[in-house]
């Protein structure tokens, strides 16, 4: 049987030491109301007091419905510090600055929000001496499900080992509320939009070929697809060796 209280105070540790390294006096992260944020929030309050979380609504009206409730109800079940930062007056402003720059496509206007949350928890991090952590698990980084100089961006990540599956039963274990262990995990980042909807596969079949290799034909044929199309967000930044 699995040991996630083992689990538990190593990832804290790891936490605590990687704030030692950087000489920095808190952490924030991104509280999106969702499974993997809301466990490393919990893991990061339990390493440090000085944890922030930052709820961020940007134009989708679930980021201020059903994600900001989410978020506050992680917040009050683990003493997490909260901040709201509204971010669609920002988001139109940029779309607005561009025009006449570009023509921007789905992908493009899909990508800003991300961009600018991760801006955001920068600038605060930067003003206060913190350290960004990430919030991707493996699933979701094996698929390249996220957005590169977005989510994909953080100082660490206590997650990133973690299928989607076993986030939800760590979640369960430490007594998350029902509310984010219950609902169709969900980027947010447009209304009626939910990951195993976009991807066409669900995370159930992700995990299963991630830890066994095993697939049907069509699942198989997604995974390899986007994994295969997102290689360049794993990848290091290239830059030039003079011989």
């Amino acid at each position: 049987m699995r040991d996630y209280q083992e689990e538990f105070d190593r990832r804290t540790a790891y936490i605590r030491e990687k704030l030692r390294e950087a000489h920095a006096d808190g952490i924030v992260f991104g509280n999106s109301g969702g499974k993997d944020s809301a466990l490393v929030g919990i893991l990061c309050k339990a390493a440090c007091e000085n944890t922030l979380g930052v709820i961020m609504p940007c134009a989708s009206r679930r980021n201020y419905g059903q994600d900001a409730e989410d978020g506050n109800a992680l917040a009050a079940s683990f003493g997490i510090e909260t901040r709201t930062v509204d971010l669609t007056a920002v988001r139109e402003a940029e779309i607005r600055a561009l025009e006449g720059a570009a023509r921007l496509n789905d992908m493009a206007l899909t990508n800003i929000a991300p961009r600018l949350r991760m801006t955001t928890l920068y600038a605060i991090a930067a003003a206060e001496n913190r350290l960004v952590a990430g919030t991707g698990n493996r699933s979701e980084i094996y698929m390249g499900y996220f957005t590169k100089w977005g989510d994909g961006a953080c100082d660490f990540n206590p997650i990133a080992d973690l299928c989607a599956t076993e986030i939800f039963a760590f979640l369960r274990f430490l007594n998350a509320p029902a509310s984010i262990i219950g609902k169709a995990p969900s980027a947010g980042l447009f209304d009626g939009q939910t990951d195993e909807q976009e991807m066409g596969v669900s995370y159930r079949a992700i995990d299963d070929f991630l830890r066994g290799g095993e697939a049907s034909e069509h699942d198989r044929a997604v995974i390899e697809r986007f994994h295969s199309r997102s290689e360049h967000k794993r990848r290091p930044v290239s830059t030039f060796e003079n011989p």
